[in-house]
């Protein structure tokens, strides 16, 4: 099973589990430093959980979601149009002021890293942030038919040392928000030429 086929069969399931996490403490940091009706682009956003609190706090957000099942229950939440679409494909050119990428990179290939921090590198504007999170590790796995990139704070800085004038605003790791897990993430908040 691909990565892709686990989110569309159990999407249902998926939301349940993530929908109603409270992830305040983590949109501040990334808030903070973006201008006022700041345009936003959610990359993976799984249920629209984040979009929608985004959009609820007055800022413009287009989401995309490579997974068809989420994007249709994405844009049932949020009333915008998620589009279907890879983090292998953005494609845009100095457009948003923030990139939010909520434990959606963890599914690139690790070979693949690079290109897709350089698309979201490309995709913001001159002064613009991503926030990323990975699961904290420095393995590549497989569990339940989704395979991980686990990142730690030596590998997140090679990455980033390949992009063009970055700054690590902040670097921090949290333990997973769900009742259930104990999971160890690595949070990375990254601005472009600041």
């Amino acid at each position: 099973m691909k990565t892709i086929d686990y989110y569309n069969q159990y999407a249902d399931q998926f939301l349940q589990a993530t929908l109603y996490v409270d992830m305040e403490s983590l949109y501040q940091p990334f808030l903070a430093e973006l201008p006022e009706s700041a345009r936003i682009l959610d990359v993976g956003c799984g249920s629209g959980r984040d979009t929608l609190a985004f959009l609820n706090k007055g800022y413009q957000v287009d989401a995309i979601d490579y997974s068809e099942a989420l994007v249709k229950r994405a844009t049932l939440l949020t009333s915008i149009a998620v589009q279907q679409q890879s983090f292998y494909d953005i494609d845009v050119q100095d457009v948003y002021d923030g990139v939010w990428a909520c434990a959606s990179l963890l599914h690139s290939d690790r070979n693949r890293l690079p290109e897709v921090l350089k698309r979201i590198h490309a995709a913001l504007r001159r002064g613009g942030v991503c926030y990323m999170s990975f699961k904290y590790g420095t393995t590549d796995r497989e569990k339940d038919g989704r395979v991980f990139t686990d990142l730690d704070e030596h590998q997140a800085k090679v990455l980033l040392d390949q992009l063009d004038g970055v700054a690590v605003l902040k670097q921090w790791i949290t333990v997973d928000k769900r009742p259930d897990r104990k999971e160890e993430w690595l949070n990375v908040l990254w601005k472009k030429h600041a």
